[in-house]
């Protein structure tokens, strides 16, 4: 562990700036169960870059959740105090080792939040969709220290200082109210893992996490079978198993006809059935 990460978990200094951002995660070598663990060992070096057009970017913050009651002028005034950002697939985007207090606006890909037990097994507390917020701990003025972001596909995102999300967000009532109503289907959706997590089987929970994962596709791409950039280890630690089990179970659902297997690749071929197979 690195100076500085060690300095954060001793609770000496909490970076709550963005350029806090472009520290590496884990130093100069990942533990190979680290979150964000590609089994085609890719480079994961940061990327951060802004979008070519800023009218690119206030079009795409327009349609963020939360600031859909927002003017034009008030939509530019985040634009200005949110940089953009993209991380590539599998990347970190905050650990327990690197603590920010940042807001992220989430414009396009998906984010997995979760946990990681002292044995190394993760619990994934949410699946964050375009079009909204995470993060949202700096704007509680509570810290994200036992959580992981990860993203599940190239990600671009806009990130606000703590400070800029209580003054421009916190303070208007139409946001606040948004945030509010947020949080609570977040932890609708908590308590629902949690119950997932107890009380079904393995292949339950790997057949969820598949349909899951095909919730954030386009409707004429699940027509012709959905694919998923994923390998069988993300799919073990979205279902809260270990490997070995999950490519157990999805060859099992391979052979039932519901999937097909590739490297780094699931196509989910009956949708229908697999969800079937998930509330069984």
């Amino acid at each position: 562990m690195s100076e500085d990460a060690g300095a954060a978990g001793a609770g000496d200094c909490v970076p709550d700036r963005i350029e806090a951002l472009g520290r590496p995660a884990w130093g100069t070598c990942s533990p190979p169960w680290a979150p964000g663990y590609r089994e085609e060992a890719e480079d994961m070096e940061h990327i951060a870059r802004d979008l070519p057009e800023a009218a690119e970017r206030l079009g795409l913050l327009a349609k963020i959740d939360i600031l859909a009651d927002l003017s034009e002028p008030e939509v530019s005034r985040i634009v200005d105090a949110a940089p953009a950002r993209t991380y590539r697939a599998g990347e970190l985007l905050y650990t327990p080792h690197r603590p920010v207090e940042v807001l992220f606006l989430l414009k396009r890909g998906r984010i997995r939040v979760f946990r990681i037990s002292p044995e190394g097994r993760a619990l994934t507390t949410a699946i964050v969709a375009p079009g909204t917020m995470f993060g949202e701990m700096a704007l509680l003025g509570q810290s994200m220290y036992d959580n992981y972001a990860e993203a599940l596909d190239e990600a671009h995102t806009c990130v606000m200082d703590r400070a800029d999300a209580r003054r421009l967000l916190l303070s208007d009532p139409r946001i606040a109210a948004r945030i509010v109503e947020i949080l609570g289907r977040r932890l609708m959706a908590m308590e629902q893992r949690l119950s997932e997590a107890v009380f079904s089987s393995v292949p339950q929970r790997v057949a969820a996490a598949l349909c899951t994962l095909a919730a954030g596709q386009p409707a004429a791409a699940r027509e012709a079978g959905i694919h998923l950039t994923v390998t069988h280890s993300q799919v073990a630690e979205l279902a809260g198993t270990s490997r070995e089990t999950a490519t157990k179970v999805l060859g099992d659902l391979a052979s039932q006809g519901l999937l097909r297997l590739s490297r780094g690749r699931i196509t989910i071929v009956d949708r229908g059935r697999l969800a079937a197979q998930a509330a069984a």
